[in-house]
């Protein structure tokens, strides 16, 4: 029986998640297109993996160059591309990359006839559930479900991406949870808080939590889709619950620097968030906390990744080992 021969093409191929999947498929032989955007920083990882294609998500004709493929090649969409905000206020260019540009890579797959689409969309884009329920896989989004900016475009892309499943696309969707580990060439929001606290310059910490997940574990989930996604499947990829003094306290006991002791009151956040907007702001840096974060972590974070270990083969790392191999990858790269 002759193999056929398969084809993946990454979008967001220079972004966390993205680059990573890029590694992963590489490592196991697979023949890779990489997008990025023109001019984008830090492609070095993934121009030495795969064969690199320029576009943008928003402007559909910068596309088709990446969607043209010889004939014969079983061709694989990863949808990795998209802006993760924990900001207050609304921004076209969130809703852009993330709505817009999802409905310009769906409208493409079903032009280009592709065998397979996966897209990354998000546990936010999930309707939130009361304090102390599992948090489970779902087919009903809708923007007026969710709250925050980030979480309306994912809900409204992925309701999108479903509609377009029943209309015979053949389209898994993935909702990761808080993405964070090595390979962050960027600024993730977990990334600069480990870079914060090694350099001594968090001071304190909040209440509340989130479900973080290491970024392999994800880029290993979303592989698996690829293969074994059913039609309008939707998979959660989520590790666990961890407070946010617990990971101080993880990072201490990795790192060896100083313990955070001061833990904030939360009506003490609210009436600082605005202010600590703006300060990020100034320093053109993402900022620790807004009102939306905050909100985020005060809220129901504990989703259950049951169904993708089940269908999936979907499996997580202890989370000390993201810690520790972000910790070594920052010093590789002389940011720490």
């Amino acid at each position: 029986m002759v193999a056929v021969r398969k084809l993946y093409l990454v979008t967001g191929a220079a972004g966390h998640l993205g680059s990573t999947v890029v590694r992963m498929l590489a490592e196991k032989g697979e023949q890779v297109r990489s997008l990025v955007l023109p001019g984008e920083k830090h492609t070095e990882a993934v121009s030495a993996l795969s064969e690199i294609f320029t576009g943008n998500v928003c402007d559909k004709a910068s596309l088709r160059a990446f969607f043209q493929t010889e004939d014969g090649a079983q061709t694989i969409v990863i949808h990795c591309a998209g802006i993760v905000s924990i900001a207050s206020r609304f921004e076209q260019k969130v809703y852009d990359v993330n709505v817009t540009g999802t409905k310009n890579i769906v409208e493409l797959c079903q032009e280009y006839g592709i065998h397979k689409l996966v897209y990354v969309s998000s546990v936010h884009a999930i309707p939130e559930r009361s304090p102390g329920q599992v948090v489970t896989e779902t087919d009903r989004f809708a923007p007026e479900l969710v709250k925050g900016l980030y979480a309306k475009t994912k809900a409204e892309a992925t309701a999108y991406v479903l509609q377009a499943a029943k209309q015979g696309l053949n389209v898994s969707v993935v909702h990761p949870s808080g993405i964070c580990g090595p390979y962050d060439t960027g600024r993730g929001h977990l990334t600069q808080l480990f870079i914060d606290y090694y350099k001594g310059r968090l001071t304190a910490g909040l209440r509340g939590g989130y479900d973080f997940v290491d970024v392999r574990d994800v880029a290993a989930g979303v592989i698996a889709c690829c293969e074994q996604g059913r039609r309008g499947g939707c998979f959660i990829l989520s590790n666990r619950y961890i407070s946010i003094p617990e990971l101080l306290e993880m990072f201490h006991e990795i790192s060896g620097r100083r313990r955070v002791r001061t833990i904030l009151p939360l009506w003490f956040a609210r009436l600082t968030a605005p202010l600590a907007e703006l300060y990020y702001k100034l320093l053109r840096q993402p900022p620790l906390y807004t009102a939306y974060s905050i909100y985020t972590l005060t809220g129901n974070a504990r989703f259950s990744h049951e169904k993708a270990a089940r269908e999936l083969g979907y499996t997580v790392r202890p989370f000390t080992e993201t810690v520790r191999d972000t910790m070594l990858w920052l010093k590789e790269q002389g940011r720490i």
